[in-house]
């Protein structure tokens, strides 16, 4: 058929927007047939619109609107039948422009059987009320593909594939890089750069940076192109583009991707895409791909959003970055992938080594998150001043992960971080400014939590307070450079060799018992610190006995004004096999 002007996203959803206002009544075009109508329309009991007067967000904005009447089988599709009924297809079809579906009826692609539309941002719409069904070794290809029906079956060896067919990503977005140095796009997570300048670290460069972060729960935006090393030429991989996937009954057990496009070594990877499936149950083993694409430095990853009810089977999801054959150690960030039912975040790099990080912004208040799980080479960053990262049940990082609050260099803010659990294996935190932590449990195993105060006195205090238990295992460390409280109302186990809770000024306060294991120590102050410690004040030039020896205060608060370098208040009981460790306030030498 011949091609259609494709209205871009920005336009659709104004235009959506404005028959809103003018109270046209109508339903949004290609939203009145399947699951996926009815599901708007429902009331979400716990939606903050119950709970406060707030202004939610856009919803995303519906499949593209036909430019152009709706396709029909016969004439555009090369099929038999219709979409009243079922349209079957057994050929490969080439399409030369956008297609939009509508029927109630259903659409069957039978073995061997090819939609394809190899164009950016090419667009195959498939509204149907009957089920879509794509037969083994089936290929749909475009740069965004919507299918919305009853049932959808993706037999094995299908692939439904936007992978390097992006259009244009959002505006006033700096996904796609600068410069002629190859560097990777982003999109759910920055992509890597190769290209270190003078004065900085590897960790301070990346090519295009992340966006999109307010829309991951329901992700529509295509993936950014790569950087190239020609100002003539263009070597950089195409973003990946855009896949929805709407059904009352999901059957997966093929393939669908949205990866970034790779490059070569002249060149940066593109950024993953998006993919959201929405549907009751999903059954099937398949393959879920948004990744960044490979090239001299690789894309970062793209966005992932799962809201279905009831999964069964194992379905592989992937948001990695991609690899940088310029700097194999540093890969593209890891995307997203949001799992709506249990409101989870999974941020995942799928053990691929990098230095360049996704962002994690704003947090949201109602309803809260459930667990954030940080993995497998994952690099974090909450890169905002005074930021609050809030979750109802386990923060959790694993494999390598590393998470960074503040922003290296500037340690002027205080963070907050507030869950049931915090639990670290193999795993780094790492604070610029303060940290005011709240949680029931922080579990460390062969981890560090490293706390750079700055010298700052506005941000010069870090709290920990984990009211049940606090384990470290494995050679774990606390380590401030500024004043450090710990507390909490149970457990405090220090279980062995290297595991070790230090600061210039440390204060453990309200445990029920505080064990030091062999080989373990609690110091205060620091052995070998820095010009830019926080020094404890001594009293050297005092020569009389200080009220607070006689008299120590009972409050448990840490108080930077007194003598003590280390105190333990309001414990039932020590067990200590380890190294307590404080300086005496005349020990001045």
């Amino acid at each position: 058929m011949a091609p259609h002007p494709r209205l871009a996203p920005q336009a659709r959803l104004l235009s959506l927007v404005l028959a809103v206002a003018l109270g046209l009544g109508s339903a949004a075009p290609g939203l009145g047939h399947g699951p996926e109508a009815s599901d708007r329309a429902e009331t979400d009991p716990y939606s903050i619109l119950t709970w406060h007067d707030y202004s939610p967000p856009s919803p995303p904005p519906p499949p593209p609107p036909p430019a152009a009447p709706a396709a029909t089988c016969a004439e555009d599709l090369h099929g038999k039948g219709d979409f009243s009924t079922t349209c079957e297809l057994s050929e490969e079809v080439q399409l030369d422009g956008d297609v939009y579906i509508t029927g109630n009826g259903s659409l069957v692609l039978n073995s061997g059987a090819a939609l394809t539309c190899e164009k950016p941002g090419c667009v195959i719409s498939a509204n149907l009320s009957g089920e879509v069904r794509l037969g083994r070794g089936v290929r749909v290809v475009a740069g965004w593909v919507s299918l919305a029906a009853a049932n959808i079956t993706i037999a094995d060896t299908v692939i439904v594939n936007t992978s390097g067919l992006a259009g244009d990503p959002p505006d006033r977005t700096s996904g796609v890089p600068t410069g002629t140095h190859g560097d990777g796009g982003g999109h759910g997570g920055r992509g890597a750069s190769c290209y270190v300048k003078d004065g900085q670290s590897q960790e301070d460069s990346w090519g295009g940076d992340a966006y999109a972060w307010s829309d991951l729960e329901h992700p529509f935006s295509y993936g950014s192109k790569g950087g190239s090393t020609s100002v003539e030429k263009d070597y950089g991989g195409v973003g990946g583009g855009i896949l929805w996937l709407f059904a009352d009954d999901l059957l997966m057990n093929g393939t669908v991707l949205a990866d970034g496009g790779d490059s070569s070594d002249k060149g940066g990877g593109g950024s993953g895409g998006s993919i959201y499936i929405k549907a009751k149950t999903m059954h099937g083993a398949g393959r879920i791909s948004a990744s960044g694409g490979n090239g001299l430095a690789g894309g970062g990853g793209g966005r992932v959003s799962i809201n279905v009810f009831s999964r069964h089977d194992d379905t592989q999801i992937f948001v990695h970055g991609g690899m940088s054959s310029g700097c194999p150690d540093n890969a593209g960030a890891a995307g997203t992938l949001y799992d709506a039912v249990p409101k989870s975040l999974d941020v995942n790099n799928n053990n691929m080594s990098t230095q360049t990080d996704t962002l994690l912004l704003d947090f949201p208040n109602q309803p809260l998150w459930t667990n954030v799980n940080i993995r497998n080479h994952a690099k974090v960053v909450v890169p905002l001043l005074w930021s609050r990262v809030q979750v109802q049940g386990q923060l959790s990082l694993k494999s390598g992960a590393v998470l960074t609050f503040g922003l290296t260099g500037y340690p002027y803010s205080e963070f907050e971080l507030m869950a049931e659990e915090l639990l670290m294996s193999d795993s780094t935190i790492k604070v610029f400014g303060a940290l005011r932590m709240s949680v029931k449990m922080l579990l460390m195993w062969n981890s560090r939590m490293l706390i750079n105060g700055g010298g700052d006195s506005v941000v010069a205090t870090s709290l920990l307070d984990a009211s049940n238990l606090i384990v470290l295992k494995e050679s774990s460390v606390i380590h401030s450079t500024a004043n450090l409280g710990v507390r909490g109302q149970g457990l405090l186990n220090l279980s062995g060799d290297g595991d070790i809770i230090e600061a210039p000024r440390l204060i453990l306060s309200l445990f029920y018992s505080i064990r030091v294991g062999p080989g373990s120590i609690i110091r205060g102050p620091l052995v070998n610190g820095s010009n830019g410690d926080v020094s404890p004040k001594l009293n050297c030039e005092d020569e009389s006995c200080p009220v607070e020896i006689i008299h120590p205060p009972e409050d448990c608060n840490l108080n930077s004004s007194l003598s003590f370098t280390l105190q333990v208040c309001r414990v039932e009981d020590i067990d200590v096999w380890g190294l307590i460790q404080g300086t005496d306030y005349r020990d001045c030498v």
